[in-house]
């Protein structure tokens, strides 16, 4: 028996299902706030990049009168 199934059946086995499922929604949300937080995280890290690149890129053509 797995450590899942040994939680399980202590949930149960105590009639807290209703635990069981506040403990899988809670797990749940937290897992999904920390996989938002990293892929915000990589997005801002993608920006800054962006915008280091066009404040180089005016740099070096900011004499230019075309």
């Amino acid at each position: 028996m797995n450590l899942l199934d040994q939680i399980v059946a202590a949930f149960i086995g105590r009639a807290d299902v209703g635990h069981l499922g506040l403990l899988l929604w809670a797990a749940s949300a937290s897992g999904l706030a920390w996989l938002v937080l990293r892929e915000l995280a990589a997005a801002n890290r993608r920006f800054d990049e962006f915008v280091r690149e066009l404040n180089r890129f005016n740099a070096r053509h900011e004499g230019d009168q075309s």
